[in-house]
């Protein structure tokens, strides 16, 4: 049956480029003692990111992927600047987990082709894509005007006997697990990290109202909600499949759509801010690399 919430190609508007940084050895003269001149060159760590737009960071400037609409300042490029690693970045704007293993769309080969055995970092973002979660958000501001006050949108997909949202993430768990076993195939050496979504909407479900956030009032908590349900499949996808899960929801906490711009680090339906509706803006993407950071300098340490 057709997944009615998997978004058309034209709908995926959720979308920098690879910093490849050189590798070397030092070289030094068999059986002598006196140090070698010649300068030393720093290894870099291969570290491949990939993801959908929450990774790629779309309309963030600066844009060095006009099809995948990736910025240079997404999470992936400030952790590989921090790291001092060198990325191949293939996120892109609209990816769900069967990008992983097929070509997105004219000229975006699969994204687990940029994987091989010398690979030492993966970080994925990607679920929000196959639930539909922008198809959602659309409908739900469509739905807005028939009950601004209360809860159309939660109305409209649920019912006594079922939560579609809640199935489409449960639908979307095993194509996450495969997608993770898949990484460590071809990347049997790297560290895997699976890194969550921000909160987008108001933690403790209080809502707003504005002509840039047009929800029902009612909505707000049904919609936190359902972020927080991803981000826990996320979570255990990742504990039953060899790969570490980083929350950025905890550390964007106060700062959701509904915050005023220079709070805000999620933007609202119409930015004020140069990035995608409902996505994060280049603090938000800032605030996500230091998550990410962090988990790994406590992996690290914890080894």
């Amino acid at each position: 049956m057709k997944n009615p919430f998997r978004p058309s190609r034209a709908g995926r508007t959720l979308i920098a480029g690879a910093a490849l940084l050189s590798a070397g050895a030092v070289l030094a003269p068999a059986g002598t003692a006196v140090a070698s001149t010649a300068p030393k060159r720093e290894f870099k760590a291969h570290y491949v990111a990939l993801g959908d737009s929450y990774a790629s960071a779309p309309l963030v400037p600066d844009q060095v992927d006009a099809t995948c609409l990736r910025s240079n300042q997404n999470y992936p490029s400030l952790v590989a600047q921090s790291r001092g690693a060198a990325l191949t970045d293939v996120s892109c704007s609209g990816a769900t987990t069967a990008d992983m293993t097929a070509s997105q769309t004219d000229g975006v080969p699969a994204q687990l082709g940029a994987l091989n055995r010398g690979t030492d970092l993966v970080t994925i973002t990607i679920g929000g894509n196959d639930i539909g979660f922008s198809t959602v958000l659309g409908t739900c501001a469509q739905l807005t005007a028939t009950d601004p006050t209360g809860t159309p949108c939660q109305t409209h997909y649920t019912s006594v006997y079922e939560d579609q949202i809640s199935d489409a993430i449960d639908q979307t768990a095993p194509k996450v697990a495969q997608v993770l076993r898949a990484v460590h195939h071809r990347a049997p050496h790297a560290k895997v990290v699976v890194v969550g979504y921000p909160d987008l909407f108001p933690d403790d479900g209080v809502g707003c109202t504005s002509k840039t956030v047009p929800l029902a009032v009612g909505d707000f908590a049904w919609l936190r909600d359902k972020e927080k349900e991803l981000n826990a499949m996320l979570f255990r996808q990742a504990r039953k499949n060899g790969a570490r899960y980083v929350n950025t929801y905890t550390p964007s906490i106060g700062h959701d759509l509904c915050k005023p711009t220079g709070e805000r680090w999620i933007e609202t339906f119409a930015p004020e801010t140069p990035a995608a509706p409902v996505h994060p803006n280049a603090m938000g993407e800032s605030v996500m690399a230091t998550a990410v950071e962090s988990a790994l300098v406590r992996h690290t340490r914890h080894r």
